[in-house]
């Protein structure tokens, strides 16, 4: 598995820099305390890979058939699993799996299904904390719905949260989606929401830990031809 740093990250580590080389080498060229420098240039050093390691964009290709398959958007932690109404586009009853992201995971997203994307949109809202039930609808977010080549609808939700402040949406009706390419980047944040149709086989439980464009969560019901 191939790691590089995602272009969303790219002019923040360059800025980053500048900034911690802006308070180091004073420290170093003309300071008169050698352990200061030292301890900050250390602190500075953790600080600049931490923000590297947020930024990470492995490449992923997912092993299984992907007929039918969903595939986690994201990397983290199933927060919510529950079937729901879905009111923005479906307009009636989904199973909901949530996957909420901490710092520490790779925050770029994957389509969760291959097919054609029909609908985009982002709202502007709050950022409350990402686990709370009510950041699906009441937080910063946005919307893809794909429609699977056999016909079926999956929506997902990228979604803000505490610490999150901007989310990144490449999708737009009409592309083609694929599991093993980039839907978007939420950056410093937060969550992502996959509504699949009541019937999905649902291969995931609270509290599972998935891996994004590789760890398949659901399975759609074949169409009746």
């Amino acid at each position: 598995m191939r790691v590089k740093v995602h272009h969303e990250g790219i002019n923040i580590l360059i800025v980053t820099l500048i900034a911690l080389l802006a308070i180091n080498l004073p420290l170093w060229l003309w300071g008169k305390h050698p352990v200061v420098a030292t301890v900050c240039t250390v602190v500075s050093a953790v600080l600049y890979l931490s923000v590297v390691n947020f930024f990470r964009s492995p490449r992923r290709a997912f092993k299984g058939d992907p007929k039918n398959a969903v595939v986690s958007s994201a990397d983290g932690k199933v927060v919510a699993l529950e079937e729901t109404y879905e009111g923005e586009y479906l307009h009636g009853k989904a199973v909901q799996i949530s996957v909420f992201m901490t710092v520490f995971n790779v925050h770029a997203n994957w389509f969760p299904v291959d097919g054609e994307v029909i609908y985009t949109k982002h709202h502007s809202g709050r950022f409350q904390a990402a686990w709370l039930p009510k950041s699906s609808t009441d937080n910063e977010r946005s919307t893809v719905v794909i429609r699977t080549p056999e016909g079926q609808l999956v929506v997902v939700r990228q979604i803000a949260g505490a610490i999150a402040r901007r989310i990144v949406t490449y999708a737009h009706p009409g592309i083609e989606a694929s599991i093993e390419d980039h839907m978007g980047f939420i950056k410093f944040g937060s969550r992502v929401d996959i509504f699949v149709p009541v019937g999905s086989e649902i291969l995931v439980k609270l509290g599972d830990h998935t891996t994004g464009g590789v760890t398949q969560v659901a399975k759609l019901k074949p169409t009746e031809k």
